[in-house]
């Protein structure tokens, strides 16, 4: 995935169907640490006019699984198994910025947390998840409980 997100930043490769959606961008990814942008307007509003909530999540989950996602090795993957969002301020109109660091990567789970700022650094929404390493070397199964095959 590192490799994948650091040919996507100069448009090597394609992002993910999400992000062209919803307009946002990545911007640095490392291992344990992502960063991605986005132009929000009054195409991601909701009813009331301002910022839908998806949107803050949306943006938040796509950095904290990049970050999680750089720190796991070759033909390793994941999923998230918890997202929580706390909303800090209303958006209409912003240049947003999700920056994502992974807490703790263990072997099995991992915690990454990440800040949502506008464009004068004020924090709108801070998000955390949980992260599952679904490593088919280590399991028994896959995600959908078939078991593995034998060699």
């Amino acid at each position: 995935m590192l490799e994948q997100g650091q040919k996507i930043m100069p448009g090597e490769r394609t992002p993910p169907p999400i992000a062209r959606l919803l307009g946002f961008t990545m911007k640095s990814v490392e291992p344990g640490h992502a960063v991605f942008e986005m132009e929000a307007d009054d195409r991601h509003h909701n009813p009331m006019g301002t910022l839908h909530g998806g949107v803050y999540c949306d943006l938040a989950d796509a950095a904290m699984g990049y970050a999680y996602a750089a720190t796991l090795g070759k033909g390793e993957t994941f999923t998230t198994i918890e997202l929580k969002i706390n909303f800090l301020r209303a958006v209409r109109k912003a240049t947003l910025t999700a920056e994502a660091r992974v807490v703790k990567a263990g072997g099995t789970l991992g915690y990454v947390e990440c800040d949502v700022k506008d464009q004068a650094g004020s924090l709108v929404a801070r998000a955390a998840s949980t992260c599952i390493n679904l490593n088919p070397e280590r399991r028994s199964g896959t995600s959908t409980g078939v078991p593995k095959e034998e060699p």
